[in-house]
């Protein structure tokens, strides 16, 4: 499996309590590693699926430590260097109830272009996933949509991740959807909120999917509903898969982490409820910790290895 798009470092702050405006109050302040796309790369590997990660860094401390932590996790790291941009910062503002919003800086992963490509990664790869933050502006979109065909014409599978609703909306959902539409995407990985601002505002899970299915002929939809657990779409059939946990501490990277579980299982298996189920487990535990990938715990990498 292979991941192209966004390596980045969280500056996460949490509120122990309600921030007023212009106001003060205690909470965590961490520096973690992040970034959608190398998130997924983390989770699929620790799930045992191997993971090639494509992106681009700064020539930079931020840059050389995000290839130590890649080497750490044991993704294989392909990483383009720049000196003309900083390696991508985000800022995860999480509230005292654990929901987050988001602030992304335009760093280096902004910038990949199509000519720096490793193509013999790519072209070796039997799956590619993408995640939307490298198609809402180009670069990076044009690497990305290229990095899509080449795998493609090697026979790998491809999936999506929609990434942001707030993104689709400012991008414009008929422009989205014309960069999205022709790629030939497998696998689809939105959460609700997404799906509804793709489908024109439908609300209810099951009729967003069979939408998106439209949309991505041939696609299996997979739903992500937060507190409501997950639903598949596949063959015109929906199979809800209920929630592992409702104890949120912090949401940021569960759906990243729900989509490497995913692919990792799936692309092993063939099952797609099934890798819903292990997936759901996985992203269940990371909403209980601080940060996107937080370090497995003795219980969780028991379940990993099964």
């Amino acid at each position: 499996m292979c991941v192209i798009g966004d390596f980045a470092w969280d500056v996460l702050i949490r509120t122990n309590s309600e921030l007023l405006r212009g106001g003060d109050t205690f909470g965590e302040v961490m520096l973690t590693p992040g970034g959608s796309a190398a998130n997924v790369a983390v989770w699929a590997t620790r799930a045992g699926q191997p993971t090639d990660f494509v992106g681009k860094i700064g020539r930079d401390r931020f840059g050389q430590l995000a290839q130590e932590d890649l080497a750490k996790e044991g993704v294989g790291a392909h990483f383009v260097e720049t000196d003309a941009h900083l390696t991508g910062s985000v800022a995860v503002f999480v509230d005292h109830t654990g929901e987050r919003s988001m602030v992304s800086g335009h760093g280096a992963d902004f910038y990949l272009l199509p000519q720096e490509l490793p193509r013999d990664i790519i072209r070796h790869c039997r799956h590619l996933h993408m995640t939307a933050w490298s198609f809402f502006v180009d670069p990076p979109r044009a690497a990305a949509r290229a990095a899509a065909l080449l795998a493609q014409q090697s026979g790998a599978t491809l999936s999506f991740d929609p990434g942001s609703f707030q993104m689709i909306g400012e991008m414009g959902v008929q422009h989205f959807l014309a960069v999205t539409q022709d790629l030939g995407i497998d696998i689809l990985l939105p959460n609700k909120e997404e799906g509804s601002m793709l489908t024109g505002g439908l609300t209810e899970p099951e009729d967003i999917a069979a939408a998106l299915a439209e949309l991505y002929p041939g696609a299996l939809v997979m739903l992500k509903l937060d507190a409501d657990g997950s639903l598949v779409y596949h063959d015109g059939s929906a199979t809800l898969i209920p929630p592992a946990t409702n104890n949120l501490v912090d949401a940021t990277g569960a759906g990243d982490s729900f989509a490497g579980g995913f692919l990792a299982h799936y692309l092993e298996h063939g099952d797609p409820v099934e890798a819903a189920r292990f997936a759901t487990r996985i992203s269940a535990w990371v909403i209980e910790h601080l940060g996107a990938r937080p370090e497995p715990d003795s219980r969780l990498r028991t379940f990993l290895r099964r």
